[in-house]
C-alpha cells in the first residue's frame, strides 16, 4: 500500500489525457498529473513517487524529490504565512503547512527553520512541526563511543549546539570543542563522544582516542598535499589560524603533527611543516 509522504515505487495502471493512474493498493488508484509523466513511460512500468492529499482530499503522486520524507527532519524556508500557519518549501509542488499550534516561535516569511515532517492523525495530511522534542527518541539508541553519525544542527544554546542524530535522537555539540563555523540546518558528520548517565548524548566533530589520529592526520595531509607539500603552520601557530585552515583544535593539530614527524611523514621547522619526499 502507498504511504503518504514517503517514497513509493508504484505501477502504472492506465493512461488518461491528464496523466496516469498508479496502483496505490488499499488506498485505491492514485493520479500522477501529466507534468510528471515522462514520454517513455508505459502501462506496467513502475515509478518512484511521493504521495500526498490535494486540496480536495484526493491522493496525488509526484516525482518531485522532497527535502524530507515523513519521519524526517529538514531545514525549510517559509514561502508565505497565512491565517492557518506557515507554508514551507519542502521540494514538492504542494507546500508543507506548519500550523501556528506547531510553531515554537512565530515563523516568518523568507526565514528557514528546522522542521519535522509527519502525518497529522486528525486530518491525515502531511504536516510540519517545530516541536521536535516529542518526535525524538530519548532512550532507544545503542550507540558506542566513536560511532560515526549523521547530524543536522537544530539550534544554538549557551553551551553549544543542539543537533538531531540520524533523524531520530538528540545530541549536543559543546561550543568550546567546535573549531569551525556552524549554522542552523547544517548537515554534518560527527562522532559519539559520551553517553551520559541520563542517557543524553554528547557529540564531537573529531573522533576520540587513537582513532582520532588516523582521521585528523589524514585531514592535515590532505590540506598539506593540496598546498604542494609545504605550509607555514606549526605547533606555535595561532589556534584561530589552525581552526580556520584545518578545522581542528590546536591540541589535535599539535598531537597529530608530532606523530607525523615521529613517523617521518613530515618535517617540522620554524617555517612550518613539509611533506617528506617518499622517494628520498
Amino acid at each position: 500500500m502507498a504511504e503518504l509522504g514517503k517514497i513509493n515505487v508504484l505501477k502504472i495502471l492506465r493512461k488518461v489525457d491528464f496523466g496516469v493512474y498508479l496502483d496505490g493498493g488499499k488506498i485505491g488508484d492514485i493520479l500522477m498529473p501529466k507534468r510528471y509523466v515522462l514520454p517513455h513511460l508505459e502501462i506496467g512500468d513502475e515509478v518512484e513517487v511521493i504521495v500526498y492529499l490535494d486540496g480536495e482530499e484526493r491522493y496525488v503522486a509526484t516525482t518531485d524529490k522532497p527535502l524530507a520524507q515523513v519521519g524526517q527532519f529538514a531545514y525549510l524556508k517559509v514561502n508565505k504565512v497565512e491565517n492557518v500557519g506557515a507554508f514551507c518549501d519542502w521540494g514538492v509542488l504542494k507546500e508543507l503547512l506548519v500550523p501556528f499550534s506547531e510553531q515554537r516561535v512565530k515563523m516568518e516569511e523568507g526565514k528557514s527553520y528546522l522542521v519535522y515532517v509527519y502525518v497529522d492523525p486528525l486530518t491525515t495530511r502531511i504536516t510540519g512541526t517545530m516541536k521536535l522534542d516529542k518526535h525524538l527518541d530519548k532512550e532507544g539508541h545503542n550507540f558506542e563511543i566513536n560511532d560515526p553519525v549523521d547530524i543536522i544542527i537544530w539550534t544554538q544554546t549557551d553551551i553549544g549546539y543542539k543537533a538531531v542524530i540520524n533523524n531520530a535522537f538528540l545530541g549536543v555539540l559543546y561550543k568550546n570543542e567546535v573549531y569551525q563555523k556552524i549554522f542552523n540546518g547544517q548537515k554534518m558528520k560527527a562522532y559519539i563522544k559520551k553517553i551520559r548517565d541520563d542517557n543524553k548524548i554528547d557529540l564531537s566533530l573529531e573522533p576520540q582516542g587513537h582513532i582520532k589520529f588516523d582521521l585528523v592526520t589524514e585531514k592535515i595531509l590532505t590540506v598539506l598535499d593540496r598546498a604542494g607539500g609545504k605550509l607555514p603552520y606549526h605547533d606555535k601557530s595561532d589556534p584561530d589560524v589552525i581552526s580556520r585552515i584545518f578545522g581542528l583544535s590546536k591540541k589535535a593539530f599539535k598531537q597529530s603533527i608530532g606523530m607525523l614527524y615521529k613517523q617521518r611523514v613530515i618535517l617540522l621547522s620554524e617555517n612550518g611543516i613539509e611533506r617528506v619526499n617518499e622517494q628520498s
